[in-house]
C-alpha cells in the first residue's frame, strides 16, 4: 500500500471503459483512479454504455466511478467528456457546461508548444475512405462526420443490420485486426497532420498505442491510443512533457486497493434511460458545484 499518498498528473486520458456492461472492469479501474490526481481528466468516449442499457446492469462499482469522477470535479479537476459511439445519445448536450465538466466532441489542447487533438475514434467506422477531404473542413468537417456515421447507423439498424463498429470488426476477424488497425491509426494520424496537430490520441479500438507516424510528405505526428477497461485497463498519463501508456496489470499499487462488500453482479432492478442517467449525473455534479461555489465564498 502507499499510505494515501497520490500521484499528481497534468493530464490524464481514459476511453471505452463501458459502464453498465458486464465487461467493464470498473473495481480496477476505480482502484487506480484512487492513486492519481489528475489537473485535467479527458473522458474520450464510450464511458458509459448506452447501447446496453437495455440489460438493466448497473452495480454499485458503475456508480463509484462517476462519484470517484465528480469527487475530483468536487476539488478542482478540469473534466472533459468527449462523446463515443456507445455513448451517443449524450451528443445531444453537446456544449454542455457545469463547473469543471463539458461535454464535447472533440477537445484540442496546447501541451508545451504541441497542439493536441483528442477524440473519440468512432466517425471513422462508416467513412474510413472519404474521412480525409471532409476533415480538411475543420470543424465544421468533424461534425459533418458524426452526422453521416449516425445517419448510417439509423439506416443499418432499420434495415437489420445492427450498429456498425469498427471495434466489433476487429474482435470478429483477427486476420483483419492488423489492417482494420493500421487504416484507423493511418486515417487519424493523416488527418491531424492536414490540420497541423502535433498529437493525435483517441480511443474506440481498445488498441493502446503510442508511436510516431510519418506520412508519405515525411511530416510526423505523435499517435496515442488510451485503450480500454474492458481487456487490456489501460489509461494515457501525461506529466512533466512527457506521454506514458499505464497499464493496470503492472501497477501493484493500484492493484492492492480493492474495496470488499462490493458484488459485481448486483443488478439494479429499476430501468435508466440515457435522459434518466444523463439527469442522474447533473443532480450528482450540480451538488457537486454549488458546494465548490460556497467553498469560495
Amino acid at each position: 500500500m502507499d499510505n494515501g499518498r497520490k500521484r499528481d498528473l497534468e493530464l490524464l486520458v481514459i476511453s471505452d471503459v463501458h459502464l453498465g456492461t458486464y465487461g467493464c472492469r470498473a473495481q480496477e479501474l476505480l482502484n487506480y483512479l484512487h492513486t492519481v490526481r489528475p489537473r485535467t481528466v479527458i473522458l474520450n468516449g464510450d464511458i458509459i454504455d448506452i447501447w446496453q442499457f437495455s440489460k438493466r446492469y448497473w452495480p454499485p462499482t458503475h456508480m463509484k466511478v462517476i462519484k470517484c469522477i465528480t469527487s475530483m470535479l468536487a476539488k478542482g479537476t478540469q473534466v472533459y467528456y468527449v462523446t463515443g459511439n456507445h455513448d451517443e445519445l449524450f451528443r445531444k448536450f453537446t456544449g454542455f457546461k457545469l463547473g469543471g465538466l463539458r461535454v464535447v466532441n472533440k477537445v484540442v489542447l496546447e501541451l508545451h508548444g504541441q497542439r493536441a487533438w483528442f477524440f473519440h475514434g468512432d466517425v471513422f467506422d462508416v467513412t474510413m475512405k472519404h474521412s480525409r477531404w471532409l476533415a480538411k473542413l475543420g470543424g465544421q468537417g468533424y461534425d459533418l462526420l458524426i452526422m453521416i456515421n449516425t445517419f448510417f447507423n439509423w439506416v443499418s439498424q432499420h434495415v437489420g443490420g445492427g450498429r456498425i463498429s469498427l471495434s466489433r470488426k476487429i474482435k470478429n476477424s483477427v486476420k483483419g485486426a492488423v489492417k482494420h488497425i493500421n487504416d484507423f491509426e493511418g486515417t487519424a494520424a493523416t488527418i491531424a497532420l492536414d490540420n497541423q496537430y502535433d498529437q493525435v490520441i483517441c480511443g474506440h479500438i481498445h488498441q493502446p498505442a503510442m508511436r510516431r507516424v510519418q506520412d508519405k510528405q515525411g511530416r510526423t505526428v505523435l499517435y496515442l491510443n488510451s485503450g480500454d477497461w474492458v481487456e487490456n485497463l489501460t489509461a494515457l498519463e501525461y506529466h512533466d512533457a512527457q506521454w506514458r501508456i499505464y497499464r493496470y496489470a503492472d501497477d501493484p499499487v493500484a492493484q492492492g486497493k480493492v474495496e470488499g462488500g462490493e458484488d459485481e453482479h448486483e443488478l439494479i432492478k429499476a430501468g435508466h434511460s440515457a435522459h434518466e442517467l444523463f439527469a442522474a449525473m447533473v443532480a450528482e455534479l450540480s451538488t457537486v458545484d454549488r458546494s465548490s461555489l460556497s467553498a469560495t465564498r
